[in-house]
């Protein structure tokens, strides 16, 4: 099974999970890592790794809101951490809720192909309404 963690921008990450369990009905199981906005990089990045490294899982799929912002950075710096564990660890950003809602309900799926549905969730959660009356 694979792992999933939120790392992302203070407080949107503990949002999501929050989202998730009321879609859901029930707390989900994901690791959920709020970046504070004066956090250091390479302590935010341990305690990351922490919170993932809780679960031992050899595949992990990271979800992050803004690529190239301070925890896209720290996403990045714990995906090449559990690689070089040996782990399978694919990082995706642009997150929404319905990316964290197909992650959590296919996990099951090797990580290449979460990944996937996941890009394919977010995709399909895009509806302009107008369209469809």
């Amino acid at each position: 099974m694979t792992r999933i963690a939120l790392i992302m921008h203070e407080p949107l990450a503990s949002a999501f999970a929050a989202c998730a369990q009321h879609v859901l009905g029930e707390k989900p199981d994901i690791h959920v890592v709020d970046i504070a906005a004066d956090e250091c990089t390479d302590a935010a990045t341990e305690r990351c790794l922490l919170e993932i490294q809780q679960e031992c899982a050899p595949n992990t799929l990271i979800l992050c809101d803004l690529y190239g912002a301070t925890p896209f950075n720290v996403a990045r710096r714990v995906q090449q951490a559990l690689q070089a564990q040996g782990d399978a660890a694919h990082l995706l950003t642009g997150a929404n809720l319905c990316m964290v809602l197909k992650a959590l309900t296919e996990r099951g799926q090797n990580p290449e192909c979460l990944s996937q549905e996941v890009m394919g969730g977010a995709v399909r959660g895009i509806v302009d309404a107008a369209c469809q009356y």
